[in-house]
């Protein structure tokens, strides 16, 4: 049985502050098995999605990417993703996750389930570089939102949550590694 929720954590190790969305991922799995929910989610760890990340979407009720943004005015953002309606520019590489899911819409001719984006500022993003002290502290913001997201993985609880959050619209996205 497919598990409801798939969770993206984004971003590669080596480079500093980008390593926030798998830092995210790997505390969620451990508190997932701790708290015996892991059977409903289905964890993700990516250096950038690609359009084969769509088809991880198939038979899910909710979706959750999981990335460090750079320029954001917030520590945490979390809100909802729309489907891309094509995709931007000229490679299928590093789609942001909208862009997954207007491939999934597009691959599979229904729409792609409710999603949503929790964006951590991060500002060092350098090969080698370690977690940057500010990214730490929003870490921690954006680990104690996770845990709430995942004791209440439902749409209707995820809208409600995101409405009291600050939207990710106003983050930019990592470098690309």
């Amino acid at each position: 049985m497919t598990p409801a929720v798939a969770v993206f954590g984004i971003g590669n190790r080596s480079r500093g502050d980008d390593a926030l969305g798998p830092l995210l991922l790997d505390r969620l799995r451990d508190w997932l098995e701790g708290q015996g929910l892991a059977a409903g989610f289905e964890l993700f760890e990516e250096y950038q999605l690609q359009v084969e990340n769509a088809l991880d979407l198939e038979g899910r009720r909710l979706a959750l990417f999981i990335d460090a943004c750079r320029d954001s005015p917030v520590p945490v953002a979390f809100g909802p993703v729309a489907a891309a309606p094509s995709l931007a520019g000229h490679s299928t590489h590093a789609l942001p996750p909208g862009g997954v899911l207007g491939v999934f819409a597009r691959v599979s001719a229904e729409a792609a389930p409710p999603a949503y984006l929790l964006a951590v500022r991060g500002t060092a993003f350098e090969l080698g570089a370690p977690l940057s002290e500010a990214a730490g502290r929003a870490l921690e913001e954006a680990w104690e939102l996770l845990r709430e997201l995942a004791r209440c993985p439902g749409h209707a609880e995820w809208q409600t949550m995101a409405s009291v959050a600050r939207a990710p619209r106003d983050c930019l996205p990592d470098p690309a590694p």
